[in-house]
């Protein structure tokens, strides 16, 4: 994690932390770092989803491309994933996305995706970081006759739902569904997308005010999600998050299905079809354990790696494996997309469902999930680089270990976007799972409190 840049962007309150100068700032260190000194004019696309700080930070960043002479192409509200693709269609030298994901709406974010439609990678990071903290280089602005110009795409969602539904092998006639749009991005595309498919749909939350988005609903609130399914006895509820670049599911008896469900019944699909590259997985260390067991089961590797989808997505790059992703949603389709796609994630779940003639419960039944415990701490900066160096809390993490022995396991780590350090067991053993998680986060809460 770097000095402005978390796993996914930058995050922070909005005209806090993530102010409208820092943002000029980011977008003329974007420019000057991502155009590789190209004597063409650099092409830069903008989408947000609907926080009400969006189209500050979209004009402010316009202003910074602008005035470095860059070339401004704004998509308006989009799903996090539409800009990543739209980067190849449309032929630009980056993507941004202004989007704190998940978050309340007084947070919010910059994502930055390359020419080919992938997250940045640690060093082109560190040379944005570098100039927007160091001024190093310092950037020279435009002569008045190459400042850049702003347009707008009125094609954008259109386009990217036609690239969704090209990814589908039959139609959603005759499926009935709930889909919870968060408020955000997805209330521009779902209905279209979906209906377009041939599913029944009821759509929640998608009429976004700009406070609304992840307001008691979305994939971080699923609760009445579910009592909707139930009530009109749907085959599936899809949730999104505020930027659609998550899926969670509820199936027809009312139960969570999660990214590592998701995983593995797409999985099974991909690979009695042919199309599961290496006969490989990609999770992450937060992955459930009874997803392994579930991949041993059905002679399927599994890699884990930290958890973020871009290294998620790194690891799939090296080898060209086609799936992975996370316990969160953010699920990778890679024959279709570069990046996490909650819309793309649902559309691959509910024509498997449709093919199949299975319910999602039944489908759902291929893995057992082991008992899981997530405590969040809160903490400060300084809190997270204690928690790898103070020695006590080193101590604290081994006895934890000690007492969960074969029975389970144990991981904690700073979040990458918010001041968080989860503490997260796993284990056969419910009762101990929860009270190793407390008992763990308790000690570690009042360790980093003197930081």
């Amino acid at each position: 994690m770097g000095r402005l840049f978390g796993t996914d962007g930058v995050r922070g309150i909005a005209n806090e932390a993530l102010t409208c100068e820092r943002a000029m700032q980011i977008g003329r260190a974007a420019a000057a770092v991502l155009s590789n000194n190209r004597r063409s004019i650099p092409k830069v696309l903008i989408g947000m989803d609907t926080r009400l700080s969006s189209d500050m930070l979209a004009n402010a960043l316009c202003a910074g491309l602008c005035s470095v002479g860059a070339d401004v192409v704004l998509l308006g509200v989009v799903p996090t994933p539409a800009v990543a693709y739209l980067v190849g269609k449309y032929k630009a030298n980056a993507g941004i996305m202004i989007s704190a994901s998940h978050n309340p709406y007084e947070f919010n974010g910059i994502k930055i995706f390359n020419e080919d439609g992938f997250k940045l990678a640690d060093e082109i990071e560190e040379r944005i970081e570098s100039i927007v903290l160091d001024g190093m280089p310092t950037l020279k602005l435009a002569d008045a006759q190459n400042i850049g110009r702003v347009t707008y795409a009125t094609n954008a969602i259109d386009d990217y739902i036609e690239h969704i539904t090209s990814s589908s092998i039959c139609s959603l006639d005759g499926m009935e569904i709930a889909i919870d749009c968060a408020n955000g991005s997805a209330s521009m595309s779902a209905r279209k997308l979906f209906e377009g498919l041939g599913a029944k749909v009821h759509v929640l939350s998608d009429t976004p005010d700009g406070t609304n988005i992840n307001d008691g609903c979305g994939s971080t609130h699923l609760e009445a999600l579910r009592e909707y399914v139930l009530e009109h006895g749907l085959c599936a509820g899809i949730a999104f998050d505020g930027d659609a670049d998550r899926c969670l599911c509820i199936d027809d008896n009312g139960n969570d299905v999660d990214g590592d469900f998701i995983m593995a019944i797409c999985a099974l699909d991909l690979k009695e079809r042919g199309k599961l590259r290496r006969n490989t997985v990609v999770g992450t260390i937060m992955t459930n354990f009874g997803f392994t067991k579930f991949c041993e089961k059905n002679d399927i590797r599994f890699i884990p790696t930290k958890v973020g989808d871009r290294y998620v997505l790194e690891e799939m790059l090296l080898e060209g494996y086609s799936l992975g992703g996370e316990q969160s949603g953010h699920v990778i389709f890679r024959d279709f997309a570069t990046t996490g796609d909650g819309q793309l994630t649902a559309v691959q779940l509910l024509t498997h469902i449709k093919r199949s003639k299975m319910k999602l419960s039944e489908l759902a039944s291929v893995m057992t999930r082991y008992p899981q415990y997530i405590v969040n701490i809160k903490t400060t900066d300084e809190g997270k680089l204690a928690f790898y160096t103070d020695s006590d809390v080193k101590a604290i993490l081994k006895n934890a270990e000690d007492k969960l022995r074969d029975t389970g396991r144990i991981v904690v780590r700073p979040s990458g976007t918010e001041p968080l350090i989860r503490v997260m067991t796993e284990g056969e053993d419910n009762a101990l799972t929860e009270s190793v998680a407390k008992e763990t986060a308790e000690a570690i809460s009042e360790k980093l409190s003197t930081y």
